[in-house]
């Protein structure tokens, strides 16, 4: 039995607070069931099911509390999963009130956004009912139990948005102030001491985290416990010892830190377990958060401790929830309790030594419906929230500043990739690990030559329309300077990429690709058009019409900002990787950390060295990367709230789209690197062993 380590005092502050509450959402519901209430129809409906989920949520809390969860079999954790989630799965979701089409149609224009988003608030507190965390039980018992009298009294809906807004307003202090430790401190260890003490042989542990468990989890889980103890705790070293050289590799000093952030797919605990243990052996304690849940925190992806969506339309409806109550107090009032928070933990966060993030890749093509009765951010709320998100970029890296942190990031297949699971699993393994001697001596006789131009031109072929010039930034001492950065087995795993920041002046052209994913969402056919190293046009063939196009651009690979400019250009050369994605016919699975890998690459948003550009950093031939910043960065001690997006999306043309790629030299000659997708520079032409004919 494990008890989150604030659960008896949650239990001390909370426990009457709990009973009443509960006790008062039965009688509501059996006055519904009765039609003893003012409440009738849909309406009846729906505050029904508000009340029964709530009590089922209380009975998994006290279960876990209890320890009785604990004991359960395997198929009765099953069926609770499935009861705590079948609402939202596909099938169902088409008559659930957390799908804003059906609140809507049902409960009317007025009541039914803002009771779809109550709806989804309180199934937040699933989550929290597994960690013990009372707290957030009871304000979701009590969010419902103020908002039921003004539907009996049939308020207007401006007192229902006012009494969801000062609900999650009022509790920021304590809500963000749990979220920024949940990140900080080890001894936040409810998900530690799960994955470091349950027999994960026994699969009934998958139950325990409060996520939904799919087959994905339940798949990778059972595939890991047919391996030895010496292939996890070897796929676990490429991890850690990539977070570890990290550090070297950027010269920052590691023994002034203490904490790592652990964040993955559930199911790999086998894996995790060892990362755990083998961060110990070098002084550095982990913590694990869940992914954000509730409306104060959630954002456009989850990150953190999460498990396979149960549905990702519902996730896509629900990603700009907070439109329906946000202004500018509300955030003005997290911003002060963010500051409050870091400052209040300061030496937590000085400890902390950055993210190390494990992803997954293997879901089914995902292309959203675009729904009108879901939330959307009016141009004021978009403006407002940009300048939220560069305060609140600002204010972290006050605390936990770039040029002291670093990071790690790995991906694997899940079983729903297919029938080739276990072989692309090896595969990736193999990928993961390729020889950084070799890698390093062709990547450096490829940023030699790039080093010589002031430009290269890229064009694509096979149908793909890009016709793409990019500009380079002047070396002053090109002895002792380079514009690229030598990617190898560290940070950012796999190795095989070169990649600068670009000089946005002179960048113009047309960037195509004709299927790409990014962040989860299929794009085809996107169209960017650069004009100064800035987007002027945009296009996709996602919908039927050229504005829900560009609406889908604009809302989740622009981020709702006007324009971004290109912060990266890279060249992928990782072609074992490619032709990987060509042998199991995968490629537009794979994740953006591997597929980036497997051509050139632009990223739309800010450089890679976002709050890092002072950090002097060095290629293994001893030369200074100097190609940090742009025009924008440059702001960043004059105008900080102008330098930076926030965002950062690299956007691959495979190889077997790509016509050529061209270094314009500084004296007139141009120098061919890749013609017809082969690599055709000296030095270079190893990579072309593993891409066959059919594969281009």
């Amino acid at each position: 039995m494990i008890h989150f380590p604030h659960a008896e005092e949650d239990f001390t502050l909370y426990s009457e607070r709990y009973t009443l509450s509960r006790e008062r959402i039965r009688e509501i519901a059996q006055e519904l069931r009765e039609a003893h209430s003012p409440v009738t129809g849909p309406l009846a409906d729906y505050c029904i099911g508000a009340a029964d989920l709530l009590e089922l949520t209380a009975r998994v809390y006290e279960s876990s509390r209890d320890g009785s969860l604990y004991q359960k079999s395997l198929e009765e954790l099953q069926a609770l999963n499935h009861q705590l989630y079948e609402d939202i799965l596909p099938g169902q979701y088409e008559e659930s009130y957390a799908n804003p089409d059906y609140a809507l149609r049902l409960l009317g224009e007025a009541l039914g956004p803002l009771l779809c988003l109550l709806y989804t608030e309180l199934r937040a507190a699933i989550s929290y009912a597994f960690q013990q965390r009372l707290f957030y039980l009871v304000t979701a018992q009590e969010l419902f139990l103020e908002i039921y009298p003004l539907l009996e009294e049939e308020a207007a809906p401006e007192e229902i948005r006012s009494a969801i807004y000062y609900y999650v307003s009022d509790y920021a202090d304590i809500t963000i102030e749990d979220r920024t430790l949940d990140m900080l401190s080890p001894s936040r260890d409810f998900f530690t001491s799960l994955i470091l003490g349950s027999d994960l042989n026994d699969l009934r542990y998958l139950y325990y985290f409060g996520e939904y468990v799919s087959e994905n989890e339940l798949g990778t889980a059972a595939y890991l416990n047919s391996l030895s103890q010496q292939a996890i705790d070897s796929m676990a070293a490429t991890f850690t010892q990539g977070y570890i050289r990290g550090f070297a590799l950027y010269r920052i000093d590691l023994t002034r830190k203490s904490t790592v952030n652990i964040r993955y797919r559930l199911g790999f605990e086998r894996i995790v377990r060892s990362e755990i243990l083998q961060f110990r052996e070098h002084s550095l304690d982990t913590t694990l958060y869940p992914g954000a849940v509730s409306l104060v925190h959630k954002a456009l992806r989850r990150s953190g401790l999460v498990s396979s969506s149960p549905n990702r339309q519902y996730d896509y409806d629900h990603r700009m929830d907070d439109a329906l109550i946000l202004d500018k107090a509300f955030l003005d009032r997290k911003l002060a309790q963010q500051r409050h928070s870091y400052e209040s933990h300061a030496r937590l966060a000085a400890a902390f030594a950055g993210p190390a993030v494990m992803e997954v890749f293997g879901e089914s093509p995902f292309s959203p419906q675009a729904k009108e009765s879901a939330p959307q951010y009016s141009s004021r709320q978009q403006a407002l929230k940009r300048e939220y998100q560069a305060q609140a970029s600002a204010l972290t890296n006050e605390f936990i500043p770039g040029e002291e942190t670093s990071f790690t990031i790995i991906s694997y297949p899940i079983p729903e990739i297919g029938k080739d699971y276990a072989a692309i699993f090896q595969d990736t393994i193999r990928i993961n690990t390729l020889d950084p001697a070799l890698y390093e001596k062709i990547q450096t006789a490829l940023i030699q030559a790039l080093d010589q131009g002031d430009s290269v031109t890229v064009t694509g072929r096979n149908g793909n329309r890009t016709d793409l010039t990019v500009a380079f930034s002047p070396l002053e001492d090109p002895r002792r300077q380079t514009n690229f950065e030598n990617c190898l087995a560290d940070v950012n795993i796999p190795l095989g990429e070169v990649f600068t920041s670009p000089k946005l002046e002179g960048t113009n052209g047309t960037l195509h690709v004709t299927q790409v994913y990014l962040n989860e969402l299929k794009y085809d056919n996107l169209l960017l058009t650069f004009r100064d190293g800035m987007i002027e046009e945009y296009q996709c063939q996602n919908f039927g019409t050229r504005e829900e196009n560009e609406k889908y651009i604009l809302q989740n690979l622009l981020n709702n900002h006007a324009s971004l400019p290109m912060g990266e250009f890279a060249i992928g050369t990782n072609t074992t990787a490619y032709a990987t994605g060509q042998k199991y016919q995968i490629s537009q699975l794979l994740p953006i950390l591997i597929a980036e890998k497997t051509g050139p690459h632009f990223a739309i948003g800010d450089t890679c060295f976002s709050h890092e550009e002072d950090l002097v950093t060095y290629n293994p031939d001893g030369k200074q990367m100097v190609a940090k910043e742009n025009s924008f960065s440059q702001l960043r001690h004059t105008q900080p709230d102008k330098a930076y997006f926030n965002c950062h999306t690299d956007i691959t043309i495979p190889y077997n789209e790509l016509g050529s790629i061209v270094v314009n030299c500084r004296d007139g000659h141009r120098i061919p690197v890749i013609q017809e997708g082969r690599f055709v520079l000296p030095g270079t032409e190893e990579l072309n062993q593993s891409l066959s004919i059919n594969s281009l």
